[in-house]
């Protein structure tokens, strides 16, 4: 009963529940279960809520009784990124020296899926401070990767994607600075949603980067991730980064997929695609081929000096981390991680003239980016540059400044869209992503491209054995 409970997506669950064949009680049950067969091996929750994830189902298991009104999440098991606060809990944002900061209030994200209905089953695994791309925590352990648990789930919403691939919640909230929502996604065959920055508010969220830090959803399915959009999207004026973009309803325009799309989708010139590995290549290629079947005109675009914005972006990113902690680099730098404090030093050193500087190519490259989606509806590349590698040989510092990161730090610095989702595993089983980037407030025909593959293929309904390979 558990696993046919936790095999449901968001969606399915959404309508088991508002048939009367599913209560909220029942279905938060089974993922409390799941959590406790399985946390042990994936370390992917830092926190359960099992007393106050009970209590909330049996209200929402109530309020249908009563038949009183209903959110669109209604009785829907979410976990969210420990860097979010939820009031009441502790938001360490993977760091001891956080280990007793109680929430004293919701964060913004946290009230909208609350208004929606969700039941929140607890604080998921990160990378510390959110600032790495492996989740290989010194202080709450590593995380492990469902498809292969000696190997590491992406960071730094590791927990997150880790939890959604081991069916341990229905849908995350995570957040991305250089990739941090869609490695995990890539790396453990799950959807992740970085929006247009200031499509989602920050609030209540321990910043990365002001100025390129995003928080969006994370799910098992491309419509799953547009209904956590749809609910968590709005303005909010104590965030600063907040626009007024109007409200969207992103579900409903996957409804029926019309085939084909005839979109204009832009592909990387090969002097990108270097040193791909093999599989990765291959996989990505292939989605391409099946994008050009279902009805997309496929065009060779260029990206040329995308480094040169890539490591702009990676100055911006630090300099404003070390600002962020500036005090705990002074105060207590044995309490913070090697790698953090390395990369938290080399912020440090950042000078004005060099921040001045990546912040100057930051908006050259936001007029790039508009120019390029003058000429395309879309573009379609890799997530990660390979799969998924093994703890112990996955060196945290080059993995988050040119592994990783390669193909996604751009998207952060521009602020646009990009979504990813499976498209394809490789021989030992390991999954392999596709990223897909559209214009400033264009996740509409994201959601709608990514929704349209996922119909085509059968990769987002393969499920992990959680055991570690020989």
């Amino acid at each position: 009963m558990v696993d046919s409970l936790t095999g449901l997506t968001l969606i399915q669950a959404r309508a088991e529940i508002g048939a009367g064949r599913v209560s909220p009680l029942e279905l938060t049950e089974a993922y409390l279960a799941r959590i406790e067969a399985l946390n042990s091996k994936t370390n992917a929750y830092l926190q359960v809520a099992v007393e106050s994830a009970l209590s909330q189902a049996r209200a929402a298991t109530e309020a249908i009784a009563l038949r009183r009104p209903l959110g669109v999440l209604h009785g829907i098991p979410m976990a969210l990124k420990d860097l979010i606060d939820v009031r009441g809990m502790r938001t360490t944002a993977g760091s001891v020296l956080l280990k007793d900061n109680i929430a004293s209030q919701d964060a913004f994200v946290t009230q909208k899926i609350r208004q929606a209905g969700a039941i929140i089953l607890g604080k998921l695994n990160l990378h510390e401070w959110a600032l790495g791309v492996t989740t290989k925590n010194p202080h709450f352990g590593p995380c492990r990767n469902p498809w292969d648990l000696g190997r590491i789930p992406g960071g730094s919403s590791g927990g997150s994607g880790a939890a959604l691939a081991a069916r341990m919640c229905l849908g995350s909230i995570g957040t991305d600075t250089g990739g941090s929502i869609r490695i995990p996604a890539s790396l453990c065959g799950i959807v992740g949603l970085k929006p247009t920055y200031g499509r989602v508010s920050l609030s209540g969220i321990v910043p990365l980067s002001w100025s390129q830090d995003h928080a969006g959803p994370m799910a098992r399915t491309v419509e799953d991730a547009a209904l956590l959009l749809t609910v968590i999207a709005g303005y909010d004026a104590n965030d600063p980064s907040s626009v007024k973009a109007g409200d969207e309803d992103f579900a409903s325009t996957l409804r029926p997929v019309r085939h084909p799309l005839k979109l204009k989708v832009g592909c990387p010139d090969n002097s990108m695609l270097t040193g791909l590995d093999p599989e990765t290549g291959a996989a990505v290629q292939a989605a391409m081929t099946k994008l050009a079947s279902l009805g997309c005109e496929l065009r060779e675009v260029s990206l040329e000096g995308y480094e040169v914005a890539s490591e702009s972006s990676a100055k911006m990113l630090l300099a404003e981390a070390a600002a962020f902690h500036l005090e705990r680099i002074r105060d207590h730098p044995n309490e913070i991680g090697v790698d953090v404090l390395e990369r938290l030093r080399r912020g440090m050193e950042v000078a004005g003239v060099d921040y001045a500087l990546a912040r100057r190519t930051q908006i050259q490259w936001q007029r790039k980016m508009a120019r390029l989606f003058e000429t395309v509806d879309l573009m379609v590349l890799p997530a990660t540059p390979l799969p998924a590698t093994p703890i112990s040989d996955s060196d945290s510092v080059p993995m988050a400044t040119s592994v990783l990161t390669r193909f996604m730090r751009l998207f952060n610095m521009t602020g646009v869209p990009a979504l990813v989702l499976p498209c394809g595993f490789t021989a030992l089983g390991l999954p392999v992503g596709l990223q897909i980037v559209g214009p400033s407030w264009g996740e509409t025909k994201v959601l709608q491209l990514a929704h349209l593959y996922e119909g085509a293929t059968k990769w987002h309904t393969r499920q992990p054995v959680l055991r570690e390979s020989k």
